[in-house]
C-alpha cells in the first residue's frame, strides 16, 4: 500500500474532524475522496501532508511511518491545491522554476523537468508570459505543472477543475490518466460527481468526519440498488399489456404514462427477454428502451441526505 490510515482522530476542542478514518490505498490508483463541504475531507487531507498534526491513530505513506519521516516522505507528494498556488507576477517558467529548487533540483535536471512540465500542461509556449494573464484553466494547468515537476509517487489533488471551462477541464482530465500512467499514484476530490466515475478505480465517502462508504465506483452502486428500472416507448396504449407485465416473474411495478410503459423489476430478475416477449405478442411496437442505472451521485444522496456542493 502507498498509503495507509488506521483509526485516524482529529478534534479541534469538542468538534471532531475525523472519527477513526482507516483508508488505504494501493500503488498505481486514481482514488477519489468525496464528501459535502465540511465533511473532513480538507482536515484528513492537511494530516496526510503532514500540516495538520493527528491527536490518535496512524499514518503510513510508503510503508514509512509519517510522523518519523515527515521530511523523506514529502519530497514525493505533489499536492495540486483547490485555491491556486502560483506567483501571478512570476512567469510560468519562473513559477515552475520556483517549485522545483523547493524540491531540490538544480542544473541541468531542473531546466528538463521544467520543460517537461511546461509542454505537458500545455503551456511552454507560454513560459515567458505571467499568469495573471492566463485564463482560469490556463492558471489550473500551471498549478499542476509546479506540482509534478519534481515526479511524485503520490500525487493529492483537491478540486482540480473548479471554475474553469468544459475544454480545460477534459485537458486536466486527460492530465490526471497521463500522470497515473507515467506511474504516479492519485488522490483526487471533486465536487464533479461525473470526473470521479470517469477516472477513479475506488472511492471513499466521508461524511461528518467518518468514512461511511469505500469500494469501487461499481460497489458503492451495489449498496443502493435494490430494484432495477425500465422505460419502454411503445407505438400504441393497450392496458391490458400492463396486467400481463406485472405477471412477468421479477416485476414488481408496472404502469403507462402517455406512451411509455414505467416498470420496476427485482434486482438481478434477468426478466428483460420476457418482458419484450409480453410486449410483441400483444402486437405492440417498441420504439425505445430505456434501462435507469444507479448513480454514484444517487449513491452519495442516499449515504450523506445531502448533495456535494451542500
Amino acid at each position: 500500500m502507498i498509503l495507509k490510515i488506521n483509526n485516524l482522530v482529529k478534534r479541534y476542542k469538542d468538534v471532531l474532524a475525523v472519527d477513526n478514518a482507516s483508508i488505504s490505498i494501493a500503488e498505481g490508483e486514481i482514488y477519489g475522496l468525496l464528501g459535502p463541504n465540511g465533511a473532513g475531507k480538507t482536515t484528513l487531507i492537511s494530516t496526510i501532508l503532514g500540516l495538520t498534526k493527528y491527536d490518535e491513530g496512524s499514518i503510513e505513506i510508503f510503508g514509512k511511518d509519517l510522523k518519523k519521516n515527515e521530511y523523506e516522505i514529502k519530497k514525493e507528494i505533489g499536492i495540486v491545491p483547490q485555491d491556486l498556488a502560483i506567483y501571478l507576477d512570476l512567469t510560468a517558467y519562473e513559477n515552475v522554476e520556483y517549485f522545483g529548487r523547493l524540491y531540490g533540483l538544480r542544473g541541468n535536471l531542473l531546466k528538463e523537468r521544467i520543460e517537461e512540465a511546461l509542454n505537458f500542461t500545455g503551456l511552454w509556449d507560454r513560459r515567458k508570459d505571467v499568469p495573471k494573464k492566463f485564463s482560469g484553466g490556463m492558471k489550473r494547468r500551471l498549478n499542476i505543472a509546479c506540482a509534478v515537476m519534481h515526479h511524485p509517487k503520490l500525487i493529492i489533488m483537491d478540486e482540480p477543475t473548479v471554475g474553469i471551462d468544459p475544454q480545460s477541464r477534459n485537458l486536466i482530465l486527460d492530465s490526471v490518466v497521463k500522470l497515473n500512467k507515467m506511474g504516479s499514484t492519485i488522490i483526487y476530490t471533486s465536487h464533479y460527481m461525473e470526473e470521479v466515475e470517469a477516472i477513479c478505480s475506488n472511492i471513499t465517502i466521508i461524511d461528518h468526519g467518518r468514512v461511511i462508504a469505500k469500494g469501487t465506483k461499481e460497489e458503492l452502486k451495489s449498496m443502493i440498488s435494490f430494484e432495477e428500472r425500465l422505460a419502454i416507448d411503445i407505438s400504441s396504449v393497450n392496458f391490458n399489456l400492463v396486467d400481463g407485465l406485472k405477471k412477468v416473474i421479477g416485476v414488481k411495478e408496472c404502469s403507462l404514462n402517455g406512451n411509455k410503459l414505467l416498470i420496476i423489476s427485482e434486482k438481478n430478475a434477468n426478466n428483460l427477454s420476457r418482458i419484450i416477449d409480453v410486449i410483441l405478442k400483444m402486437d405492440v411496437e417498441i420504439k425505445g428502451l430505456n434501462i435507469e442505472k444507479p448513480t454514484l451521485e444517487g449513491v452519495f444522496l442516499t449515504l450523506t441526505g445531502r448533495s456535494l456542493r451542500d
